[in-house]
């Protein structure tokens, strides 16, 4: 008989302080963002996809088409292009396709690069119905840069 009031005693107990617990959150303001109405700010460190970094001096992109990019990504979603231009002394950069449904966001890429040509972005609201708007044309992506 003791045993079955000190069950219900510790069953009211156990409500009561959960009911305390309750109602402290109920009157303390939400923490819950309503996305995509309200959008919290970028951390200074997020790490998005790569992008190409712009050059003031010569107004171009920084990058030698040497492929150590290329090389040093493990899930192959780089593919990059160039040429030599007459009287030029190195190559050009035409193509720089990024495949981001490939892509682990490692960083390798960035971490490889002689010139640091790459940075990563900080776009985060990437969405999309197909495939391929995921396969990005960072050469086209910087001249449309402001």
């Amino acid at each position: 008989m003791n045993a079955y009031f000190k069950n219900i005693f510790s069953g009211g107990w156990s409500l009561f302080v959960g009911m305390g617990i309750t109602l402290r959150y109920f009157f303390k303001p939400g923490v819950t963002k309503s996305y995509p109405r309200e959008v919290l700010p970028i951390t200074p460190r997020y790490r998005g996809h790569i992008d190409l970094v712009y050059d003031a001096e010569t107004g171009t992109d920084r990058c030698i088409v040497c492929g150590s990019c290329q090389k040093a990504c493990p899930s192959g979603c780089i593919e990059l292009a160039g040429e030599k231009l007459e009287g030029a002394k190195k190559k050009t950069l035409t193509s720089y396709q990024l495949d981001f449904t490939k892509c682990s966001l490692c960083g390798m890429c960035v971490e490889s690069c002689p010139t640091d040509a790459l940075t990563f972005s900080h776009d985060y609201n990437l969405a999309g119905f197909d495939e391929a708007e995921y396969h990005f044309d960072l050469v086209r992506r910087l001249k449309e840069r402001p």
